[in-house]
C-alpha cells in the first residue's frame, strides 16, 4: 500500500552564490514592481475620475486604490525578500570563512 516510512530529503544548506543570486532577482522584480506602480499612479493621477453617481466614483476609486496597492505590495514583498536573501548571504559567507579558518 504505502511506505510507513516517511522519506527524506536531504536538503543542501544555502550557499552564498544562491543566497546573492536570489537577491538579485528579487531586487530586480522589486524594481519592476515599483516602476509599474509609479507608471500606474501617474497615469490614474492625469485621469480624474468623472462619473455621474456618487457610487460609481467611490467603486472607480475603490479598484484604482486597489490596484495601486497590490502593486505597490508587491514591491514591497520582493523588496524585503531581497534584503532578507542578502542578509543571508552574507551570514553564510561568514560562516564559511570562519569554518574554513577554523577547521
Amino acid at each position: 500500500m504505502s511506505d510507513p516510512t516517511p522519506s527524506s530529503e536531504i536538503v543542501a544548506p544555502p550557499s552564498p552564490l544562491r543566497c546573492f543570486g536570489g537577491s538579485l532577482v528579487a531586487g530586480g522584480m522589486s524594481f519592476v514592481f515599483y516602476n509599474m506602480t509609479r507608471a500606474i499612479a501617474l497615469s490614474f493621477a492625469s485621469k480624474p475620475v468623472q462619473y455621474h453617481t456618487v457610487a460609481t466614483a467611490n467603486i472607480a476609486v475603490a479598484v484604482r486604490t486597489l490596484v495601486v496597492g497590490m502593486s505597490a505590495l508587491g514591491a514591497g514583498v520582493f523588496g524585503l525578500a531581497a534584503l532578507g536573501l542578502f542578509g543571508l548571504g552574507i551570514q553564510t559567507w561568514l560562516g564559511r570563512s570562519k569554518n574554513s579558518v577554523n577547521g
